[in-house]
C-alpha cells in the first residue's frame, strides 16, 4: 500500500468507527418516533458498511419536537 493511502486511511476509519458509536449510541437514547424505520435495521445498515453511519444522520433521525415557548 502507498504511504499515502495509509496515511489516508489512518484519518478515515477512526472518523468512521467515532460516526458509527455515536450513531449507535444515539439509536439507544432516541424514541421509535424520533428514528424513520426500524432501529435493529438502522444498526444492521452502520454495521454493514463505512459511511453508512453518515446516512443515517443525515435520514435516519426525525427532528425533535420543539418545546413552545411560554409568554411571561
Amino acid at each position: 500500500m502507498i504511504p499515502r493511502h495509509k496515511r489516508i486511511f489512518a484519518v478515515i476509519i477512526p472518523i468512521e468507527v467515532i460516526l458509527a458509536a455515536a450513531a449507535w449510541r444515539d439509536l439507544a437514547t432516541r424514541t421509535d418516533d424520533q428514528i424513520r424505520g426500524n432501529r435493529r435495521l438502522w444498526r444492521m445498515f452502520v454495521l454493514l458498511n463505512p459511511g453508512n453511519s453518515l446516512f443515517y444522520w443525515l435520514l435516519g433521525r426525525r427532528a425533535a419536537p420543539r418545546l413552545k415557548q411560554t409568554d411571561r
